[in-house]
């Protein structure tokens, strides 16, 4: 049956694959493509959009176009992408690469214009068709760590014509992988509440039981009532250790199927139900990423290809039967999970308590909650269901549940500082407090005499002041130097609170493109830009924080200009 499975499963992705260009895209760098991201990972509140591709622990590998089109999109961020660049080619698709060090040739000239024009960094860029064509095979960039990237690498996507994110295996790209996927985690969920799992009416954990052939069974499920499982499973691919996604779970109830999920395609707007689709209990209480296997409300998911009673089933009393759940990467490569399922009504051994000190939230109605000096707004739809919060205050702090929850629209928390009597009252904001209670900074708005922030994590927030000026400090030069072989000009900015919102600097008057990384927290102006033409230099650089406390820093240093 399984060998039947498996094959069924190959032709499926032939056919689909079939319907999608197969050597139109080229391979946008010219080294072996090995992964340490697949598409729709399983991300912090995302599915991972496109392939993550290893760059030799390096950075600067040239990118290359991987087909006709035009540079429609450029944006430089300092975090997320980071530096990154769009093309549209003839066939209605789009690729996007992410993470760049620096653009090539006129693109990385057209950018660095558009910068100065600006004067600033972070630009968004959206050329016309004529003025940045490529060829297939062109040299478009060379890869970095720029943005919100752990390490050097490319990230790659191919998007179709309303710009939803697909797998790019689909369309030909080649990633070698011999290897299963691995399951490390099967969970059962009642789902009704006379719903009961080995006398539990709370998740159970199930123990997984390796058998020879590689396949898993786990020990026998007592259950009645409306139930489904979930699986926390990853891919690893041939020359890397990295915990992949896979591509597609299907599950079967008595040779009857159940649910059909591929990562193939999604749009960005539905991205955010990852945390529905998850168990995001287990995942930040026990950081497992468990995957339900059934459709819960208020989840919207595309990923799900097929669903029979919305992937749950109905356990009678005295009916024996098996869940069988199969994971397959993208190579056919094949995982299978047994779950015998015996219909037995039990002995609850745990009862659900609800505490009634909680406040009582409905999804379908907007809520507002009065504590101490807190006021705290919840929208429509912002938990996926209705929900029981733990919330109380002490003095400047409040305790708003913990981040067990999963959050989807922004909540608003505000606070009166009408009788604030200390520091100037622009310099206070709402932070969160981390699991060792320090602050972080929280966009915070003050409007009269009140404070709002807008988040989507639950946790702890309090009142904080920052008063203290960002910090600046010279790191290749000293000031009253010559400096003439230096490439660059490189300044470490720090602030110990609310963290760094701006930054302009200067030579000579002359407005100088510095490039921030917030990782080493280092300014970079190169000296290639050739904004100064004299030989004493006078550099002035102010940084702002988020509550709008600066400083300047001021320098003099000397050039042999050429």
């Amino acid at each position: 049956m399984k060998t039947i499975i498996t094959v069924l499963l190959l032709s499926s992705i032939s056919i689909c694959a079939q319907s999608l260009p197969q050597d139109y895209f080229d391979s946008p760098l010219d080294i072996p493509l090995i992964l340490s991201g697949s598409f729709g990972e399983l991300r912090s509140n995302h599915f991972h959009s496109g392939l993550d591709i290893k760059t030799q622990q390096r950075e600067g590998v040239p990118i290359y176009a991987p087909a006709d089109g035009f540079i429609n999109r450029i944006k430089v961020a300092h975090y997320g992408y980071g530096k990154a660049l769009y093309i549209k080619h003839p066939n209605g698709y789009a690729t996007v690469y992410a993470h760049l060090r620096e653009y090539a040739g006129e693109i990385e000239a057209f950018v660095k214009k558009a910068q100065y024009d600006k004067e600033k960094f972070e630009v968004e860029l959206f050329p016309e068709a004529t003025q940045l064509p490529v060829k297939k095979g062109a040299l478009i960039g060379y890869t970095g760590n720029s943005g919100s990237s752990g390490g050097p690498h490319l990230h790659y996507e191919i998007r179709d014509s309303a710009s939803r994110p697909m797998n790019p295996m689909l369309f030909g790209v080649d990633i070698p992988d011999t290897k299963k996927p691995i399951v490390t985690t099967v969970m059962a969920y009642p789902l009704e509440e006379n719903a009961i799992i080995n006398g539990f009416k709370n998740p159970v954990k199930l123990r997984l039981i390796l058998q020879k052939d590689g396949s898993y069974k786990t020990e026998k499920v007592i259950a009645y009532g409306k139930i489904g499982f979930g699986i926390n499973t990853v891919d690893q691919m041939n020359g890397a250790s990295n915990k992949n996604g896979v591509y597609q779970i299907k599950t079967h109830f008595n040779g009857e199927e159940k649910v059909d999920i591929r990562f193939e395609k999604f749009s960005f707007g539905e991205t955010r139900y990852l945390n529905r689709y998850i168990d995001y209990n287990s995942y930040k209480v026990n950081r497992d990423r468990v995957q339900k296997l059934f459709r819960e409300p208020n989840n919207p998911l595309s990923i799900f290809k097929y669903e029979n009673n919305k992937g749950v089933i109905e356990v009678e009393n005295g009916f024996s039967s098996n869940f069988n759940i199969e994971v397959t990467d993208f190579k056919g490569n094949a995982t299978l999970v047994s779950i015998p399922v015996e219909g037995k009504t039990a002995e609850i051994s745990e009862e659900k308590v609800i505490d009634d000190s909680l406040e009582f939230v409905q999804s379908n109605q907007p809520t507002t909650i009065n504590t101490g000096k807190f006021t705290i707004y919840i929208p429509k739809k912002a938990f996926y269901e209705d929900t029981y919060l733990s919330i109380n205050t002490s003095g400047d702090t409040l305790h708003f549940h913990e981040d067990i929850i999963p959050v989807h629209k922004n909540i608003s928390v505000s606070m009166s500082i009408e009788n604030y009597t200390g520091a100037d009252k622009s310099k206070l904001f709402i932070a969160r407090l981390n699991y060792r209670g320090d602050p972080y900074y929280n966009t915070t708005r003050l409007k009269g005499n009140v404070l709002t922030a807008r988040t989507r994590t639950l946790g702890n927030y309090a009142l904080v002041a920052d008063t203290t000026s960002p910090k600046i400090k010279a790191v290749n030069f000293t000031a009253g130097k010559w400096i003439s072989n230096n490439k660059t000009l490189k300044i470490k900015i720090d602030d110990d609170l609310s963290g760094i919102s701006s930054y302009r600097a200067t030579i000579n008057g002359k407005f100088i493109l510095m490039e921030y990384n917030y990782k080493t927290d280092v300014l970079t102006y190169d000296f290639d830009d050739a904004i100064i033409s004299e030989t004493e230099n006078n550099l002035k650089l102010i940084v702002t924080d988020n509550v709008g406390n600066s400083s300047t820093f001021e320098a003099q240093f000397f050039r042999k200009q050429l």
